[in-house]
């Protein structure tokens, strides 16, 4: 089975949180059409990610699509299988290496102990009866001899397991070899079957928007959620945008929104990796984790925004909006008070992250304090960006060692946002006191 070896560069990673989610905003806002209809771009989409289990054909509403989910399921056995054995043979083969290195010390050790044997003996017999040197000469008789017998037995158990393991390891190896080639054989199969459906999909995707109907039954829920939108009236979140504050909130709020369809890809290929190429990353969890760390950040202003926090309403809810605001305006304290902590504790660590030595990076310089912010700017050059042992700040520990700094800064970026909605929410909060109704 062939492996993966693909490590996520650093600067793709970024290009990635931020590219992704412009592309997503532009699509997203793009009039859709009232009837649904398959598209070659989404349908190629899906077989570039699904298409090892069929999914582009059931998305074209072909059932062929269930050969590919036998033979997928047919590469898991095989590799769960292939770990078995590799298992097994990793453990014959420490077991022999085991046995060959107790005859390789075990073997000098009986030979020397032999071949000073005789001359022990005679140092035993021509020692006078009772004396220091007799009792010297039987100590180190009997040494050699123990040695010997122990030597001889630990030598007859090594051969023995040499004996009986090197069968046991030969069928373990051969076992490994068949289910690894099966297993190969099977993902040539689907990448086979693949290529032929990459041709044929225009084609299928034809037929797919033929055989729809002329006009689409809504169900009965669909038609009641209809129904209902149409009386109360649909609250989209550009609802709540009053100024350039909430319109930047909820900017940054559906900026990041799309960061969790990234993870959706980027946890495919690490399940695909891990359990159909035996290769897992050693950057995906770590990569996801940081990743929603920084949305959980940047999208407080934008829950903060569509009251979409937790709160408990019991006496809040039945208050009228007047005294909904004196209550916020009140609590507004204990919000600043937790925003402002946040914003420069994450200042402190985003300047101590970016001053970590770490390479010889000016801007690490200048954070901690050698450099004039000027001449840090004067001395920035391409090799600054481009040179390999260059690293600005602090990186992780683990093999993938990306920067964290960056990290760092976006918990900045979160707090600067969380205190600006908070002012905006205060000046709704005054602002609705006045009017009094």
């Amino acid at each position: 089975m062939p492996g993966l070896s693909f490590t996520l560069p650093h600067w793709l990673y970024w290009v990635g949180l931020i590219v992704f989610p412009i592309v997503a905003m532009v699509l997203s806002r793009r009039p859709q059409p009232e009837q649904k209809r398959y598209t070659l771009p989404l349908g190629y989409m899906i077989a570039v990610t699904g298409g090892i289990i069929g999914l582009h054909r059931f998305y074209v509403k072909s059932m062929i699509g269930l050969v590919y989910i036998p033979i997928f399921l047919f590469i898991l056995y095989a590799n769960s299988q292939e770990h078995d054995a590799r298992t097994v043979l990793s453990d014959y083969q420490n077991q022999m290496r085991v046995a060959e290195r107790v005859l390789e010390r075990e073997e000098g050790r009986v030979a020397e102990a032999r071949a000073d044997l005789d001359e022990i003996r005679a140092a035993v017999e021509a020692a006078e009866e009772g004396s220091f040197a007799r009792r010297g000469a039987e100590r180190r008789l009997e040494r050699a001899e123990s040695t010997i017998a122990t030597g001889e037995e630990r030598l007859t158990e090594a051969r023995a397991t040499i004996e009986q393991m090197g069968p046991q390891r030969d069928e373990a190896s051969v076992a490994r070899a068949f289910w690894d080639t099966a297993a190969g054989y099977a993902f040539y199969a689907i990448l086979a079957l693949l290529a032929i459906d990459f041709v044929l999909l225009p084609g299928l995707v034809k037929r797919a928007n033929a055989a729809l109907p002329a006009h689409e039954e809504m169900t009965e829920a669909e038609k009641a959620l209809r129904a209902a939108e149409a009386e109360e009236g649909p609250k989209h979140d550009r609802d709540y945008a009053e100024n350039w504050i909430d319109r930047l909130s909820l900017f940054c709020g559906e900026f990041v929104a799309y960061w969790a369809v990234i993870a959706v890809f980027v946890y495919y290929y690490e399940v695909i990796a891990r359990y159909v190429f035996g290769s897992p990353t050693n950057w995906a969890h770590e990569s996801m984790y940081l990743m929603f760390g920084m949305q959980y950040l940047i999208s407080g202003a934008y829950a903060m925004m569509t009251e979409s926090h937790v709160r408990v309403d019991i006496f809040y809810a039945p208050l009228s909006r007047p005294k909904k605001a004196w209550v916020d305006l009140l609590t507004s304290i204990f919000f600043f008070i937790f925003a402002g902590t946040l914003l420069v504790t994450s200042w402190i660590f985003a300047m101590d992250a970016l001053a970590v030595p770490t390479g010889n990076s000016v801007v690490s310089e200048w954070a901690r304090g050698n450099l004039g912010f000027f001449e840090m700017l004067g001395s920035l050059s391409g090799g600054q960006w481009t040179d390999p042992n260059i690293r600005w700040g602090e990186i992780s520990f683990n093999e993938w060692e990306v920067p964290l700094w960056p990290m760092k800064w976006v918990m900045v970026m979160g707090g600067l946002l969380l205190v600006l909605q908070g002012v905006s929410k205060l000046s709704k909060d005054i602002r609705e006191i006045a009017r009094g109704n």
